[in-house]
């Protein structure tokens, strides 16, 4: 057998990105209530069942190949991937794949403990279909942003190593939508138990992706050099990051917590996904620094505008993925003494790129993801119903409870069913003539 060690490297990526995703259904699930901890965690693991099986049917042929008016490939022109048989470009294929599922597995954290598991399986396939697959071959298949595309010929090339508009700002963005046609929580930012109920379960997603994301940023690295390069920028940024996120919590809130420190790790490992192959580690390291206290400031901005992203994807995915790729406006190197950022006395036309990738993102993005959820919200309808809520979704969308307190024998499927159909029918008392109606609609709440 013979194979590269570039091929295996790359195979060894796409299994350590593949493990993010039930990584951030750790991170998702311990940030929700414990009645809704296992939904959180489905609701990443069937994006990895479903985008897998979209990948090979459709979706890598939309990311690649020859595109229409250079929006997206050819749905037809792998399909199956029964012509990359024999070929190393599988590996390729499958390294993409990765990518797609985390991107749409990161929305879910913005309508945690209210979204119907039903609603949410038939988003993930059409929001990868109609927004994720298009915005991956504009930037890097060959479409309007890539090299020769029409807006790079306007504007110039974008540099997005590995994903900071295509995966991050594409799903912050995603995310705020979802969060407004959804709507709140009953009892945002009111009910206390709306914390988190694990932060063991939050610390252990935090490393898996801090883990996998070498991979996520190394995966395509094609020399030594450069390899180097992101491994240690991807090592400095999350980590400095953590450090400005429990500083600016120290002095904001009195106590610097475990799960700011999570929290700051993954926003720094936001901000270096696009930059980590093009700045240098000292750059790297004051990035980490201004996006671990802008996203400590970010993630509050949700109680002053009341919408209600309920695990922050908005705050540190959106507001770290603009800051990254913005940066390299800034702090992107020269490439073979041509170019580089305002501080390397490139000009502005590396910034005007990054500043049309980010809006081009933005509108797609929020376009499509507003047309999809509308849609889905209208018809089957995206939320559960007030009682589904207080019961917990765990046990109303899939007759199952992260933890066992021996109130039915744990696996009996109709003795869970027994136990679920009595808390539901028990509705409320009121507690006085404001009192929230107890069979109040998902619509009282939502942007609808």
């Amino acid at each position: 057998m013979e194979i590269s060690a570039q091929n295996v490297w790359l195979m060894l990526s796409s299994a350590m990105v593949l493990f993010m995703t039930p990584g951030l259904g750790l991170f998702y699930g311990g940030m929700t209530r414990a009645k809704a901890a296992l939904n959180m965690i489905m609701m990443s693991f069937i994006s990895a069942g479903i985008v897998g099986v979209v990948w090979v049917l459709w979706g890598y042929s939309m990311t690649t190949g020859d595109g229409i008016l250079g929006l997206f490939g050819n749905p037809f022109a792998h399909f199956g991937l029964q012509d990359l048989v024999g070929t190393p470009d599988l590996i390729k294929a499958g390294f993409a794949a990765t990518f797609a599922i985390i991107t749409v597995a990161l929305i879910s954290g913005a309508i945690a403990d209210r979204a119907k598991f039903g609603a949410w399986a038939v988003f993930v396939p059409i929001w990868v279909t109609v927004v994720y697959c298009p915005l991956a071959y504009m930037i890097w298949g060959g479409g309007l942003m890539s090299a020769g595309g029409a807006l790079t010929d306007i504007f110039g090339q974008v540099i997005d190593f590995a994903g900071g508009a295509v995966v991050e700002v594409s799903s912050g963005t995603a995310a705020f939508v979802l969060a407004l046609i959804v709507g709140k929580r009953h009892g945002f930012a009111k009910d206390p138990n709306h914390r988190p109920h694990n932060v063991p379960f939050i610390m252990i997603g935090a490393a898996i992706l801090w883990f996998g994301w070498f991979g996520f940023n190394g995966g395509a690295a094609t020399t030594a050099e450069q390899a180097g390069l992101i491994w240690n920028n991807t090592l400095v940024t999350p980590a400095a990051a953590m450090l400005s996120w429990l500083v600016v919590e120290k002095i904001r809130h009195g106590h610097p917590t475990s799960l700011g420190a999570a929290s700051g790790v993954v926003a720094g490992l936001v901000a270096i996904t696009p930059s980590c192959a093009n700045i240098s580690p000292l750059a790297a390291l004051c990035l980490g620094l201004v996006a671990g206290a802008a996203c400590c400031v970010f993630v509050d901005l949700k109680y002053k505008f009341g919408f209600d992203d309920s695990l922050d994807v908005v705050g540190v995915h959106f507001g770290a993925g603009v800051i990254g790729t913005l940066s390299l406006g800034f702090i992107a190197l020269p490439q073979d003494g041509v170019g580089g950022g305002l501080l390397y006395g490139g000009g502005p036309q590396q910034l005007i790129a990054q500043i049309v990738a980010v809006l081009v993102t933005i509108l797609l993005s929020g376009l499509g993801t507003l047309v999809i959820g509308r849609a889905i919200h209208k018809t089957i309808g995206f939320r559960v119903t007030h009682e589904h809520e207080v019961t917990g979704v765990d046990l109303t969308q899939h007759a199952e409870s992260a933890y066992e307190f021996g109130l039915t024998p744990h696996g009996h499927f109709r003795q869970q069913q027994a136990h679920l159909s009595s808390l539901i029918k028990r509705k409320p008392a009121p507690a006085g003539p404001a009192a929230e109606p107890a069979s109040g609609s998902a619509k009282e709440d939502s942007f609808a």
